[in-house]
């Protein structure tokens, strides 16, 4: 028999009976590896089986990586939302905060400008009061001047009787007796 396996050239005969008893055993060794490897390539369905559950465990390795990034990926965006979260949260701080100033900057401006102008009436009343004072005492005869000169320094009994006088007579003008 020549030996294909390991590249040596074909042996041409023994040398004696143990050189044969080996060239024989290597020559049985040879042809049970042969045949095992046949065999295994005639077995469908243990090659089958074998492909099987070298899928098998892909398919499992697989679907750990691909749980492990979505558990990533669901983290990345959890950690995403969370941070615009915050950001929209500040920035509607501080646009509260900004409006807030705002609002107090123009309540303080309207209540000064308020405060300028009720002075400035006051002032004006008070002079106008004084120039009818004045001129209550001098151009009004003396029965009457204590009266003109309380309702001068008290105006607002004045316009109220002054109004429900105005009332009755509209009403009257406007709804005459028959």
């Amino acid at each position: 028999m020549t030996d294909r396996t390991s590249g040596e050239p074909p042996a041409t005969g023994a040398k004696g009976p143990d050189e044969l008893r080996r060239q024989i055993e290597r020559t049985r060794s040879e042809l049970g590896d042969t045949v095992e490897e046949l065999a295994g390539k005639m077995d469908v369905k243990g090659r089958a089986r074998a492909r099987a559950a070298d899928l098998r465990d892909k398919a499992g390795a697989m679907t750990v990586q691909l749980r492990s990034s979505a558990a990533q990926a669901g983290h990345t965006v959890h950690d995403k939302a969370t941070q615009a979260s915050h950001t929209v949260h500040d920035k509607a701080t501080q646009a509260g905060h900004k409006a807030h100033d705002r609002t107090t900057q123009s309540g303080h401006q309207i209540q000064d400008r308020t405060q300028r102008a009720a002075r400035l009436t006051q002032g004006k009343a008070s002079e106008t009061s004084a120039a009818l004072e004045r001129r209550a005492e001098h151009s009004v005869p003396q029965p009457a001047r204590p009266l003109v000169m309380a309702a001068i320094r008290h105006p607002r009994p004045v316009l109220i009787v002054g109004a429900a006088l105005a009332a009755i007579v509209v009403v009257s003008w406007r709804y005459p007796k028959k």
